[in-house]
């Protein structure tokens, strides 16, 4: 199984388009050590042929321009594409509004939850991509499955699915009721567990609000894990002067402190541990900054466009 980051950078990218905020100023300048992500995104595929993506980023044209893979082949025919099917982990903008790019009446999959589902139904964009020609289906979770393409040919991956405490995507949120908890740890946000040959497993938990007793017994054994990275600290975004929102209240969990993911998780029997979907306000993006070199020495890389791993 071939598994390949695309996109590594939480919403907005990096550098964010409309941010001035230290670290995506020296991305811009081409600064040593910084270097520009694009938005959340995993391609997977057993073949090397046969694409399945997991999210869609707003990224995607750009993503595919830079891999290969992801681009029709030479002998294929003048419309088409390796992109077979599209997992979805939630419904974020960074996650979902790529599928409006796939809208060429290109035959691919989509799979997601109920709740995802019901976010792409209620809004008549997503129509541009016709059930017909592109059809969805609903995951059903805690049991491994075959990802199958839009005629339902086996892609060769196998997966399975399972809810992580996380939150509503921001656009599903009652603008009236801003201090309302949006919490949810019922479907509106999935984690993806890949097998490996070895009988260990990759997984991709690119949104996490908490880390329980359940996540960590699954992620016990992992030969890998691609974890969520948004923040470093809880209060990063106030600190930097770029938001008023926490962390927590976004629905991720920061990287340090007592109960950030590297203590969290740092007992586990875990191969290598990767942080993705990474804001452009955490300090790790520096790889000259002592954040960076602190998630380092505790056992983490900091994933980048482009990483690839074999399982």
């Amino acid at each position: 199984m071939r598994v390949k980051i695309v996109g590594s950078a939480a919403g907005g990218g990096f550098p964010q388009w409309n941010c001035n905020y230290r670290l995506s100023r020296a991305a811009r300048a081409g600064a040593a050590g910084v270097k520009a992500r694009t938005q959340s995104s995993l391609a997977v595929s057993a073949d090397g042929e046969r694409w399945v993506l997991i999210n869609a980023s707003p990224d995607i044209r750009q993503q595919i321009a830079e891999n290969p893979q992801l681009q029709p082949q030479a002998d294929a025919p003048l419309r088409s594409t390796p992109i077979r099917a599209v997992v979805l982990t939630n419904a974020d903008v960074d996650h979902i509004a790529g599928l409006l790019s796939l809208r060429e009446r290109q035959p691919f999959a989509i799979y997601a939850t109920r709740q995802v589902l019901a976010a792409l139904d209620a809004n008549s964009i997503f129509s541009v991509l016709d059930p017909a020609i592109v059809p969805r289906r609903i995951l059903q979770e805690n049991s491994e499955f075959a990802i199958r393409d839009a005629d339902g040919n086996d892609t060769g991956v196998r997966m399975e699915v399972f809810a992580v405490p996380g939150k509503v995507a921001l656009f599903l949120e009652n603008p009236n009721l801003p201090d309302a908890n949006y919490g949810s740890e019922e479907g509106d946000t999935i984690a993806v567990r890949l097998p490996g040959r070895s009988g260990r497993a990759l997984f991709y938990v690119p949104a996490c609000a908490r880390i329980d007793d359940r996540l960590r017994a699954r992620l016990s054994g992992a030969s890998c894990v691609l974890f969520d990275g948004t923040v470093y600290t809880d209060d990063e975004m106030i600190t930097a002067g770029v938001g008023a929102k926490t962390g927590g209240r976004m629905g991720h969990l920061a990287m340090s402190g007592e109960d950030g993911s590297i203590a969290g998780l740092a007992d586990l029997d875990i191969g290598r541990r990767i942080f993705v979907h990474i804001n452009n306000t955490n300090p790790v993006l520096d790889e000259n900054s002592a954040e960076h070199a602190a998630v380092r020495e505790a056992g983490w890389e900091v994933g980048h466009d482009g990483m690839e791993i074999e399982l």
